[in-house]
């Protein structure tokens, strides 16, 4: 069975890394008439193309750009960042024998049995986060009298910010997508913008990871965008603390409490993804030979290549511009 793990050792660039791997992917499947491996090569073909054809970024980010102007003159109190990039190749790998896992394992736990090669493919259309933007704020504590009234502050903010989004991208050929989760009334999110929306503020997930997420569709560029929106407080624990810790550690339990359901030999799909799942989370980063990438161990990373964190695309940063100006 071909892993990427094969490939990560050569010295070679991701885009060749990429390239030989889907190659050599699209070979064995095609020898042993395996739909499911055809469906990951189109997927690695994806991030083949945004990595070879960034044009439609340059027009993308544009107009990112002009909502990033837009809240500079709305909100000059507040601090904000706009951060873009391109999902990083292990975890995109990651996520997709995930997903099959996942599937694999509700639809054996539901049924009693295994579904077939053609529902496991059909199952593989939802992914919209190869091209993601995270937009932070900050309200600085002179414009409060307390850390509670600063954090009630934010999150009005956040959502005031959140319900202008999709109008103002809609007017520049973006689409919204439905999310399939409706938050309650209690949000600050407005009716006409709520059904779009996955609101991790007002319903946090297990892990305590609280965010606004929204898919769009790129009608130019004919790609899906993820945007997420987030006070610093909530992007500080999504990303270097427990949210982060809990979400790697609850992964690998779920993992391995599936493997003790289904074990190896009952479906072929559910063993080709596992192992390639695991040998990825189980990688000594300090031993792989990427083209731009050096690791020490698994915590001090160098990646300039989008290998492990993912390939930045916007930087973008406000500071706020008063002290005390009498914010509401």
């Amino acid at each position: 069975m071909i892993s990427l793990n094969d490939y990560l050792y050569s010295g070679d660039t991701v885009l060749k890394i990429l390239l030989r791997y889907s190659s050599d992917l699209k070979k064995e499947a095609i020898r042993k008439h395996n739909s499911i491996d055809l469906a990951h090569c189109n997927f690695l073909m994806q991030i083949t193309e945004l990595l070879e054809h960034t044009d439609f970024l340059s027009s993308q980010s544009h107009k990112i750009k002009e909502f990033y102007l837009y809240m500079t003159q709305k909100y000059p109190f507040l601090a904000f960042t706009f951060k873009g990039r391109i999902k990083s190749l292990i975890r995109a790998e990651e996520k997709f024998n995930g997903y099959i896992l996942e599937y694999i394992y509700d639809y054996y736990k539901e049924n009693g049995k295994f579904p077939t090669e053609a529902e496991i493919k059909n199952s593989l259309n939802c992914f919209r986060d190869l091209i993601a933007y995270r937009i932070v704020i900050s309200l600085p504590v002179c414009h409060v009298k307390s850390e509670e009234e600063r954090e009630e502050k934010e999150i009005r903010y956040l959502y005031e910010i959140a319900n202008a989004l999709p109008v103002f991208l809609e007017e520049r050929g973006f689409t919204p997508e439905l999310s399939g989760q409706m938050p309650g009334e209690g949000t600050g999110l407005e009716e006409d913008v709520r059904a779009y929306y996955r609101d991790y503020v007002e319903t946090p997930r297990q892990s305590g990871y609280r965010s606004l997420h929204i898919t769009f569709y790129d009608n130019s560029a004919r790609c899906y965008t993820e945007v997420q929106l987030r006070t610093k407080d909530m992007d500080d624990y999504a990303e270097i603390g427990d949210a982060n810790h809990f979400g790697y550690e609850k992964s690998q339990e779920i993992n391995r409490s599936r493997r003790d359901i289904i074990l190896p030999g009952e479906c072929r799909f559910f063993d080709e993804a596992y192992e390639r799942l695991i040998k990825l989370q189980e990688l000594d980063l300090s031993s792989v030979k990427v083209n731009m990438f050096k690791a020490y161990n698994n915590q001090l990373i160098n990646d300039g290549c989008g290998l492990f964190r993912g390939r930045q695309i916007l930087p973008f940063e406000h500071l706020s511009r008063f002290q005390d100006d009498g914010v509401e």
